[in-house]
């Protein structure tokens, strides 16, 4: 019997091929035609017949040349950062930062506004995007994403909002809302699932695939990485873990009436601060509170065990669930405590619980949830551009 060529194969495997040598020039570019071949196992010919490909439909361009032996110099080729453009937004109940990132990751333009003196969200998103753009030196037409982080649930079966504790403006219905707007396509996720998106990218949870990250700020939240995808459960609430009952506060029995969540009772940004006046450390902020402790150095060390053993219910809450083989303390109560916190809260995980997990503080420094949204809306929209390069 005679084999069956399957349709299209060709064609799919121009697509892969193109795929990949764009991926290519991503991480290790500008490269030379040959050398692309030679990472892509191609021949020259199919090589070059790419290069042409994909230089008529705009993703790719001359950016130089490498001398040479004998001959003329070989040309230099780049993926074309203006092909595309996306836009990441982190919403809070005070400001919004929205950034322009072009094709290749590089981010040109950041812009910030407040949102104390509106009631208007769709205003409030269409003013960041088009001003980040602007400042970005991109027309609005080539933004082909925008991912918005916020506080609160996200519907996994939509893609939008159900319920933003501090942001009570934002409600179902803002997707359409946005995307009719905007006429590009719009994207939310949780603000914390962003966070941890950027953690696993460039900071301290780099080739792990299961890890969970704590955010511990004026409020908690937790994002479940696994096997390099985010968990966010059938309604979206997977990490919000300020509701987690623990012992020691009053369990509230009636969340819909804005009551405190227990777990947020006991170790937020207002219960870090309440126990740091009692071991003597009375600063403005929560952050404040936690580096004046390591500062004092032993003197430091009851309110930092306190804080551990805090949020060590958490962490052992999530990690005889999950088992994980790493959590990353973020937020800025996780990033001002440092090692010291981390290795704090690690000790009392593993003697309360029977797993132990590595606990690090954040390798990031700099407005996590907005990267995270960025490298979201890059891998979409790389997905459609280098996807459809022989369609």
């Amino acid at each position: 019997m005679s084999a069956t060529r399957l349709p299209g194969t060709p064609r799919l495997l121009r697509a892969l091929n193109d795929r990949a040598a764009l991926e290519l020039l991503l991480e290790r570019g500008p490269l030379t035609r040959a050398r692309l071949g030679e990472l892509t196992g191609l021949s020259k010919v199919t090589a070059s017949q790419l290069v042409e490909r994909l230089e008529e439909r705009g993703l790719v361009t001359r950016v130089g040349e490498q001398a040479g032996g004998r001959g003329p110099n070989a040309q230099l080729y780049a993926v074309r950062p203006g092909s595309a453009h996306v836009v990441g937004v982190d919403v809070g109940p005070e400001r919004v930062v929205a950034a322009c990132a072009d094709i290749t990751g590089a981010v040109l333009g950041r812009v910030e506004q407040s949102t104390r003196d509106t009631d208007d969200p769709v205003g409030v998103v269409h003013n960041a995007v088009v001003q980040a753009a602007s400042s970005a030196g991109a027309e609005l037409a080539t933004v082909r994403r925008v991912v918005l982080g916020t506080p609160g649930l996200v519907d996994p079966g939509t893609g939008d909002i159900t319920f933003a504790f501090n942001l009570p403006r934002w409600h179902r219905g803002l997707l359409a809302a946005l995307r009719e707007d905007l006429q590009i396509p719009v994207l939310f996720e949780n603000d914390v699932n962003l966070a941890a998106v950027a953690e696993a990218q460039s900071g301290a949870a780099q080739g792990v695939g299961d890890f969970a990250l704590i955010w511990v700020g004026a409020g908690l939240g937790l994002a479940i990485m696994l096997n390099g995808r985010l968990h966010h459960g059938s309604t979206g609430a997977a990490g919000e873990i300020g509701y987690l009952p623990v012992p020691g506060v009053p369990i509230p029995r009636d969340v819909s009436r804005r009551a405190k969540p227990a777990f947020q009772q006991l170790a937020a940004a207002d219960a870090v601060c309440a126990v740091g006046r009692e071991h003597g450390f009375d600063a403005t902020t929560a952050a404040g509170t936690v580096r004046a402790a390591i500062e004092a150095g032993t003197a430091g060390g009851p309110f930092l065990d306190e804080l551990a053993r805090r949020l060590a219910l958490g962490v052992a809450g999530t990690c005889v669930v999950l088992d994980p083989p790493l959590v990353v303390l973020a937020g800025e109560v996780g990033q001002a405590g440092g090692a010291a916190l981390a290795e704090r809260v690690q000790h009392e995980v593993a003697a309360i619980t029977l797993v132990k997990p590595r606990v690090v503080t954040t390798g990031l420094t700099e407005e996590p949830v907005l990267h995270g949204a960025l490298r979201i809306a890059l891998d979409a929209v790389r997905d459609e551009v280098f996807g459809s390069t022989v369609g």
